[in-house]
């Protein structure tokens, strides 16, 4: 497994992702933002981060375009988490997703969101070919959410 992770920088901590879930956590949806809970594989507290719920085919999905951060080893321990807005919550399982079935969710994800991440994933974008987008892949784990009624 890839160990690739671009740590954010102060602004994006203390400003953007501040500024993002502040909003998330009102109500407001900022191009699909939500409020990422999960326990902690260690402390088993809950740990929480702004992430972008991509939705292919009525899928759901999360991709985490600095790589393999601490959310990302957390939901693979915990098997799922909680996603908020506002006041709702959605308890959800999270199914990792593997090889050529990355391909289409990235190109999806940076459709969507390139102008925000597109600088985490090396000059690929969503109109790079197949082959590129598997060059990266490994870097970028998806996770396939499953909402549980």
């Amino acid at each position: 497994m890839s160990t690739h992770v671009q740590k954010p920088g102060w602004f994006t901590v203390n400003v953007f992702n501040r500024a993002v879930a502040w909003f998330t956590r009102r109500g407001l949806s900022v191009w699909g933002s939500r409020v990422l809970a999960v326990r902690g594989r260690k402390s088993g507290e809950w740990r929480t981060t702004p992430v972008n719920l991509l939705t292919v085919d009525g899928q759901q999905y999360l991709v985490a375009p600095r790589g393999h951060v601490q959310w990302t080893h957390n939901m693979r321990a915990a098997g799922g988490g909680e996603l908020r807005l506002g006041k709702k919550v959605d308890v959800f399982t999270a199914t990792e997703v593997t090889g050529d079935d990355k391909v289409p969710l990235l190109r999806a994800y940076l459709k969507r969101w390139k102008a925000e991440v597109g600088v985490f994933f090396g000059g690929v974008g969503p109109d790079s070919s197949d082959d590129e987008l598997r060059g990266i892949a490994d870097d970028h784990p998806v996770f396939h959410v499953t909402v549980r009624n």
